[in-house]
């Protein structure tokens, strides 16, 4: 056995010699400790750009397939847990990115996110009414271990983008939506819900889960011809009572998803734009397809309006998937966007009407009535949603749309991948992987600031 042994170890040094000499001499490596190919155990400190320039040892080793890995271990810790671990990928020929096994994120990242972070508070300011509110959208997490695509990594972005509010630059924090791709079989994608909520809850920061068309699993449903994968309320019943448990946080009702949050002056209410009837058919199938039929109902509207018939003395951004509007001003959903936008309209203008809806199915027909004119100093400032996995801005009556790039890496090669993201060039590890914000809104100095990180725009700047 033990000739075996030393038999299989001097194998393993050739083959890792041999990648090393057969590697291109002018290639570029994606960091110093790529070289270590060779099954053994190495000294590394700052020189190799380990983690915050630390001494550790490194592991090199094999599994029983035959796949290299690298482990980081701290040369003083009392046990041989290693603290970062990354394994060798024949599809991108060189070793993923360190990954810290408690927390789930890349050291990169974390370097790089201190950077954002650092940058931000160089153009902003603390305050009562100075705010930052971090904005992530459409992880699309999966349970596949793609390098160029929608994968899990949507998860690895959460988490990443949770380091901000461990950074303290945070009041609160939004996922606007498309949290799973929704093409996993049902028990799958309801574990990764499972994941996302636990990843993303926090009890540092007030946050809003916001849902999106892919959160229903109905891409799963179309592909194969199925019975709904999903039970009724499967989404609201995973991820919407962290939500609401929220001390920070206010509500009507715990049926639709709108909450609002306040600091200061400033006041931020969370939309449904997924809003739609679970109806089957004798089949057991949908009626009404939540990825492609976007919409709003009475019930929700009702509280929308309750919320803002009591919103005196403040500036309000609304948040949701998808956008209510074209930048042309038409519906932008299936039902009911544009009557949301009015309605909107109608209340910076604060008047009282109702909201009557037309050649709509039963179920989306709107009957509110609302009345605005006793609202003091208020103004609806900005719309955020997420969705069109692109970035754009547009302004209409006053009220300023703003959409947020997609989280989740989209390749430059695939069919899906929006013209936006094909000029960002996305790749895995890389910067370009991730995209997320900070929204920094200065009511003393009547500004609002977004500052994106990844495949994202550095700044972004409007006036209120």
């Amino acid at each position: 056995m033990s000739i075996i042994k030393k038999t299989n170890g001097i194998i393993d040094k050739i083959s890792g010699a041999t990648k090393k000499f057969m590697r291109p001499k002018s290639e570029i490596l994606f960091d110093p400790l790529q070289r270590y190919m060779t099954v053994g155990q190495y000294n590394v400190g700052k020189q190799e750009q380990t983690p915050n320039g630390r001494d550790y040892i490194l592991i090199v080793y094999k599994d029983d397939e035959g796949t290299l890995h690298q482990a980081l271990r701290d040369p003083n810790a009392s046990d041989l847990v290693p603290e970062y671990i990354r394994s060798y990928d024949k599809r991108l020929d060189r070793f993923r990115a360190f990954v810290n096994k408690k927390t789930g994120r890349r050291y990169i990242v974390e370097q790089y996110l201190d950077e954002f972070s650092e940058r931000v508070k160089k153009h902003t300011r603390q305050g009562e009414n100075s705010i930052n509110i971090g904005v992530i959208t459409d992880t699309h997490y999966k349970d596949t271990d793609s390098v160029t695509f929608y994968g899990a990594n949507g998860l690895q972005h959460v988490k990443e983008f949770n380091y901000l509010e461990d950074l303290g630059l945070l009041d609160l924090k939004a996922h606007l939506g498309d949290w799973i791709d929704g093409s996993d079989a049902g028990l799958v994608s309801e574990q990764e819900l499972y994941s996302l909520s636990h990843a993303f809850k926090s009890k540092k920061t007030n946050f809003a889960i916001i849902k999106g068309n892919h959160d229903e699993n109905d891409k799963f449903d179309e592909h194969h011809n199925l019975k709904a994968s999903f039970p009724e309320n499967e989404f609201e019943d995973i991820m919407w009572p962290a939500m609401y448990a929220q001390k920070g946080i206010n509500y009507i009702s715990r049926n639709h998803g709108v909450v609002y949050f306040d600091k200061g002056d400033l006041r931020v209410i969370t939309v449904n734009t997924s809003d739609t009837p679970y109806l089957l058919n004798e089949k057991g199938q949908k009626k009404y397809d939540s990825k492609i039929s976007l919409a709003l109902r009475e019930d929700q509207m009702q509280e929308i309006i309750e919320i803002l018939e009591s919103s005196s003395n403040k500036k309000i951004i609304f948040m949701s998937h998808g956008s209510p509007i074209t930048h042309k001003g038409s519906n932008a959903l299936k039902y009911n966007g544009r009557s949301l936008h009015e309605l909107l309209v109608a209340f910076n203008q604060k008047e009282k009407g109702y909201l009557n809806s037309h050649d709509v199915p039963a179920q989306f027909t709107l009957d509110n009535d609302f009345d605005f004119t006793q609202v003091k100093n208020s103004k609806i400032i900005a719309y955020f949603c997420g969705h069109r996995h692109i970035e754009d801005q547009f302004r209409i009556n006053g009220i300023q749309y703003i959409l947020f790039n997609c989280s989740a890496l989209m390749g430059s090669k695939h069919a899906l991948t929006t013209h936006y993201n094909k000029r960002w060039n996305r790749k895995i590890d890389l910067p370009s992987e991730y995209a997320g914000y900070v929204v920094n809104v200065d009511l003393k100095r009547n500004l609002m600031q977004i500052f994106g990180y990844g495949a994202a725009s550095k700044r972004r700047i409007y006036r209120i």
